[in-house]
């Protein structure tokens, strides 16, 4: 198949192209198409050729499956990358099975609220910070 076309598409359209071109002119169209296909032939050869060249030998080792954009799920993609990767910390899985290791963790989890930073008040004379760029 050359572009999902069939034998008999491509016979179809060679009898179209007869009939609208005409017996007197079809050999030059011809003989023009095929010089088109050597040189696009030639143009890709030389691209892959450029393409080796400047990548290296390990062009050969690449799987062009896995770089196939139709591969890809949107949804796995989306559940990969809500996945949180972060570790728990150790005391929340030292005491995760009993109820005063679920107490210590509620504890640090209160005690780190209580300790944080409050958040900062802005005045008219001190506006907060914007980004034009950012909208």
């Amino acid at each position: 198949m050359f572009f999902g076309l069939t034998f008999e598409k491509i016979l179809l359209i060679g009898v179209i192209a007869g009939l609208l071109i005409g017996p007197e002119r079809l050999p030059k169209y011809a003989a023009t198409f095929s010089q088109f296909v050597r040189r696009a032939g030639e143009y890709m050869r030389g691209a892959k050729d450029k393409v080796r060249e400047e990548v290296g030998p390990e062009i050969n080792d690449l799987d062009w499956r896995k770089l196939d954009p139709r591969q890809y799920d949107p949804r796995r993609i989306i559940r990969d990358a809500l996945m949180d990767d972060t570790p728990p910390a150790p005391a929340a899985i030292a005491g995760a099975g009993t109820a005063a290791g679920v107490g210590a963790v509620a504890a640090t989890s209160t005690v780190a609220a209580t300790s944080a930073t409050p958040p900062r008040v802005f005045s008219a004379s001190e506006p907060p910070p914007f980004d034009l760029e950012a909208t």
